[in-house]
């Protein structure tokens, strides 16, 4: 069985660098707990404990291609990792997207059956961002894009950024949104207990982010567009039912604009979502019949999560051969334009 992990950290040393001066810097920013913790680790301030995972994100052949071979993965689809360049000004974050992306595309050409890649891009900057789409699109023949959440507070309903939305939509290509610490309009309680970051604030931004473009009207507006998102869909398909519920009833009432299709279809017709970091057979198997096989694709969360036991989780998994394969590799080189074995 083919094994293609869709959601795999990866950085440059000039982005590791950069992000080492907003360690540094006086910002209040929820991120600088991560960013500290990788690229300043004087401190567990991740809530990781000591755990090195800068090497693992700046290596690709001496760490990451062994574990992969010893563990029988296939393929990783590479991700700038968060907050990949969205805490940057809009020019250094634009010129370190172009940059990593160069950087990316050339080791998917050194190693086309071992690596695919999703570019980045500066959101702070839309219409350059709409440019670095179409050259990461064509030029590059990368698989897609990811986006970090929000930038600087702000979310991709807001007509600002649909020069990206457009980009992404007219290219073919699926939107990854990944993570990052809520806004600081979000932040609040969430700081104390480690909640701020995997156990509950990625959920809470990605799954508000999510919830805002589809009750915003964005996919009236780009029909085609395909977003994808980790973590067995980051809570939102556990809670479809209430949120399409509530959402009628806040149209029928004049709290949310009308929109041409429910909240469950766009999720349905628009979304899909990966299994990283989230090992879960009750889970997955409920995504499954809820959501549909087609919605979902295996992954690992590498560095951040080990290899291993994501490979036994999927291997173990209790499902249909069709299933299986849809899991493992069909629906990842669909979605990310990958060449089937």
């Amino acid at each position: 069985m083919r094994l293609i992990a869709c959601e795999e950290a990866w950085s440059i040393p000039e982005v590791a660098a950069e992000l080492k001066n907003v360690a540094r810097s006086p910002s209040q920013s929820l991120d600088k707990l991560l960013v500290k913790g990788i690229y300043d680790a004087e401190a567990d301030t991740a809530g990781y404990g000591k755990m090195d995972f800068l090497s693992g994100l700046l290596d690709v052949e001496e760490r990451r291609l062994p574990e992969m071979d010893r563990c029988g993965v296939a393929m990783h689809l590479l991700t700038l990792t968060a907050p990949g360049v969205q805490m940057f000004d809009a020019d250094t974050a634009t010129d370190l997207a172009a940059l990593a992306n160069d950087r990316m595309a050339e080791i998917c050409a050194k190693y086309p059956t071992r690596f695919a890649g999703l570019g980045s891009f500066a959101p702070h900057s839309p219409k350059r961002a709409a440019k670095e789409i179409e050259r990461v699109m064509g030029e590059l023949g990368l698989n897609g894009l990811v986006v970090n959440g929000h930038t600087h507070g702000d979310y991709l309903d807001d007509y600002r950024f649909w020069p990206i939305l457009e980009a992404a939509e007219a290219t073919g290509a699926t939107l990854y949104i990944h993570p990052r610490a809520p806004s600081d309009t979000l932040k609040g309680p969430l700081q104390d207990y480690a909640m701020d970051s995997a156990m509950w604030g990625y959920g809470v931004e990605v799954g508000t982010m999510m919830l805002r473009m589809m009750a915003g009207g964005v996919f009236d507006r780009f029909p085609k567009l395909t977003i994808c998102v980790g973590h067995m869909g980051e809570m939102v398909p556990f809670f479809i039912w209430r949120i399409n519920f509530m959402n009628s009833r806040a149209q029928k009432v004049g709290r949310a604009p009308k929109t041409q299709r429910s909240m469950e279809e766009y999720f349905r017709d628009n979304f899909v979502f990966t299994t990283s970091g989230v090992e879960d057979p009750l889970a997955l198997r409920y995504a499954i019949d809820r959501m549909g096989i087609d919605n979902v694709i295996w992954a690992i969360d590498y560095p951040y999560q080990p290899m291993e036991p994501a490979v036994a989780f999927i291997e173990s998994f209790a499902c249909t051969e069709a299933e299986r394969h849809a899991l493992c590799h069909g629906n990842a080189e669909r979605v990310f334009h990958i060449a089937p074995e």
